[in-house]
């Protein structure tokens, strides 16, 4: 078994990608995953299988549409893909308050990418490297012009947004360094940020 982390796109407390936390675990060890966590109440969660990272995203995508109706995407990656792209952040001078991470399904088209990195930013920042976009937000997320929608727009693939204390927070859950091992974490006081 093989720790996976999983990202759900979109997902809202309410309206058409209404998923509640406790249904969706359900749902998932109904699927057959295992070890099934979720931290906050936007599509984040940890589980323990032997599926590779594309049966996994249908498995769940499907799980999700089929039992609780929602049309959600997914990304899927490993704690040892998520140390990575902390490691690899070009802005960690930077405050973490500042900080997003938007994740691509998969790597964009090098022609979209370049028309991508010639667009200005200013005040804020943009760099994506391989299948990540990293952001340094100048003022508020909702003021960002390259937000997750944006993004996806540019590059056409599918994108999910997590902030510096969500990423941090998943790494920790799921390599066991946060002390606790709870099926449901309360929400921190920092904005709920997931696109």
């Amino acid at each position: 078994m093989n720790t996976q982390i999983l990202l759900l796109r979109g997902v809202m407390p309410t309206g058409k990608n209404k998923v509640l936390m406790a249904p969706l675990r359900a749902a998932l060890e109904a699927a057959g995953l295992r070890d099934v966590r979720t931290y906050i109440q936007s599509g984040n969660t940890i589980v323990s299988t032997e599926l590779e990272q594309p049966e996994l995203e249908q498995l769940v995508h499907h799980a999700i549409k089929d039992k609780l109706g929602g049309d959600i995407q997914v990304i899927a990656r490993t704690p040892a893909y998520f140390m990575q792209v902390m490691a690899n952040n070009p802005f960690k001078y930077r405050s973490p308050s500042q900080l997003y991470f938007t994740l691509l399904r998969s790597p964009a088209d090098s022609t979209l990418l370049q028309a991508f990195h010639a667009l200005e930013h200013a005040p804020d920042q943009v760099r994506v490297i391989g299948d990540i976009a990293y952001i340094v937000c100048a003022s508020r997320y909702r003021d960002l012009k390259a937000n997750n929608n944006f993004i996806e727009r540019k590059l056409k693939v599918v994108a999910t947004t997590r902030n510096f204390n969500t990423m941090s927070k998943l790494i920790a859950l799921s390599t066991g360094t946060d002390g606790a091992h709870p099926r449901q974490h309360p929400v921190n006081s920092r904005p709920r940020t997931n696109m």
